[in-house]
């Protein structure tokens, strides 16, 4: 692969991850490590690690687009649940107009190309 290209896509690689965050948290509460279990089985080709999930669930908290609560009723260590909050409901609408947005720039260049191609 080129360099630069390389380098740009580690750079972008974790843009969308407070979207999905907030869209699987949307979807259910959840814990860091389900979270990260989710994002690996529904996304199989989007790489990311607990580390990049915990620190933006602490971003989204920090924000108000997230809140936590402890389970310590259940056997085992204490897991911190996460839920979406108003806030975080608003934000996953502006990501998806984001994405939105985005989706149609990445058409026009795939179309463009394929005129290229012909």
């Amino acid at each position: 692969m080129i360099v630069w290209l390389e380098k740009y896509k580690k750079k972008q690689a974790y843009r969308h991850t407070p979207a999905f965050i907030l869209l699987f948290l949307a979807m259910d509460d959840l814990y860091g490590a389900a979270l990260l279990n989710t994002l690996q089985r529904e996304l199989p080709c989007y790489h990311t690690d607990s580390a990049v999930i915990y620190r933006s669930l602490q971003e989204l908290e920090e924000d108000g687009s997230v809140s936590s609560y402890w389970e310590t009723d259940i056997p085992g260590p204490a897991k911190k649940w996460y839920k979406i909050t108003d806030k975080g409901l608003k934000k996953l609408v502006e990501f998806k107009d984001d994405i939105e947005m985005r989706m149609k720039n990445l058409e026009f260049f795939l179309d463009s190309y394929k005129k290229l191609s012909k």
